[in-house]
């Protein structure tokens, strides 16, 4: 069976990131596969939270998170295998240094901020047996909008421009080292440029089951607003803006 790299770029994280890893260990079926955390410099607790978890894992001493994990690793502690690394920060760099380190034949990118459904690796491992190379799930998002509804509705359709990173993505390991992996230039909608290569060479599809995202930035910034924007950036991409161009318009608009 074909070993999955579960590749988790991580910055300030210290909020979420234990329940992240405690959903991957009750939501994967299988317990070959690794997961691999890349953390870009986090400012906040978040390398010592991991720490701890990841000694807690493996039975060690000292762990200083409150609560009982023990039952989540019933049927993972034996083979399971989480890491920690340290590497420059940048999305697009910190998945490019998980790939170089992933042992297993599939990489599965997945953002800090989304959960995948139970069994996801049963349902990436079927899609890779019946002879698909890359793809990713459906999306849904935690937070109830209009907008949000719309969006997420489209994320069912195999089409390039209902992509995003947040429906995370996998991708047989030679395809991403053959197609030179995500493009460092890119700060910002690294995860569509790649998706795009990987339409280019018609190796893509859709998971008909749902990850979960965070809509956090929507609620804070406003999710009219925030849905231009990301709007205008697809439009600028498809235009021939330039990454310096796109992250210039992120800066002033979205970011905060």
């Amino acid at each position: 069976m074909n070993k999955i790299s579960i590749i988790i770029p991580i910055f300030n994280e210290a909020e979420t990131i234990v329940k992240l890893l405690e959903t991957l260990l009750a939501r994967v079926k299988y317990s070959q596969h690794e997961i691999l955390l890349i953390d870009g410099g986090s400012s906040d607790k978040t390398v010592e939270i991991v720490t701890d978890f990841i000694a807690k894992f493996y039975n060690q001493q000292n762990f200083s998170q409150k609560r009982c994990i023990d039952s989540l690793f019933e049927n993972t502690r034996s083979t399971v295998e989480i890491q920690l690394f340290s590497s420059e920060k940048g999305r697009a760099k910190q998945m490019n240094f998980g790939a170089q380190k992933a042992t297993g034949a599939i990489l599965y990118f997945l953002h800090a901020d989304t959960f995948p459904p139970k069994h996801f690796d049963e349902f990436i491992l079927q899609k890779i047996n019946a002879g698909h190379q890359a793809g990713c799930f459906r999306m849904k998002f935690d937070y109830l909008h209009p907008v949000l509804i719309v969006s997420q509705f489209f994320t069912r359709f195999n089409v390039n421009w209902c992509r995003g990173g947040d429906q995370s993505l996998f991708v047989m390991k030679s395809l991403f080292h053959e197609l030179d992996g995500y493009n460092e230039n890119y700060p910002i909608y690294e995860d569509c440029e790649f998706i795009h290569r990987l339409y280019e060479e018609n190796e893509f599809t859709v998971i008909p089951k749902s990850v979960v995202t965070s809509a956090r930035k929507y609620r804070e910034q406003g999710t009219w607003k925030l849905q231009y924007h990301f709007a205008v950036i697809h439009i600028k991409k498809s235009k021939g803006a330039s990454p310096e161009e796109l992250y210039a318009y992120y800066k002033k608009y979205v970011a905060c």
